[in-house]
């Protein structure tokens, strides 16, 4: 696909995950995405993903806020297990949200925070990027 083609995909329900840093407004964006979503007559069911500390250091792991929203046309009963799309803001919500997106889902980020100095705070020995572990996604 040329970079002005767009493939569209229509979904009967998706589970979308918001993640970045405690304080980034993953909550707000999570709730007005939700409220867009609701106000085009969608069913949903959200799931709001603080950090257990206060205020660990930004970049790291411990500090990985997230929204979780399930849409569909359909009644929709759980926030979702598994994300079909997974936005991360920076490392540390890409590495710590892993394991809760489906094989092939669509991982969108905020590629501005995805340099040596952030991989190293998130834990990353390589860049995720470049190193084949999104393979498939």
């Amino acid at each position: 696909m040329g970079n002005n083609q767009k493939k569209v995909i229509e979904l009967e329900e998706v589970v979308v995950k918001f993640a970045g840093d405690s304080g980034d407004g993953m909550q707000l964006t999570g709730t007005q995405f939700s409220d867009a979503s609701a106000s085009f007559g969608n069913d949903l069911s959200t799931f709001p993903d603080f950090p257990s500390e206060i205020r660990a250091p930004q970049g790291t792991v411990a500090g990985v806020s997230g929204f979780q929203v399930h849409i569909g046309h359909k009644e929709i009963q759980t926030p979702g297990d598994l994300a079909d799309v997974l936005i991360a803001l920076n490392p540390a919500a890409l590495k710590t949200n892993m394991k809760w997106v489906k094989p092939g889902a669509t991982i969108i980020i905020d590629i501005d925070h995805f340099d040596n100095k952030h991989y190293k705070k998130a834990g990353f020995v390589e860049d995720p990027l470049h190193d084949n572990s999104l393979k498939g996604f």
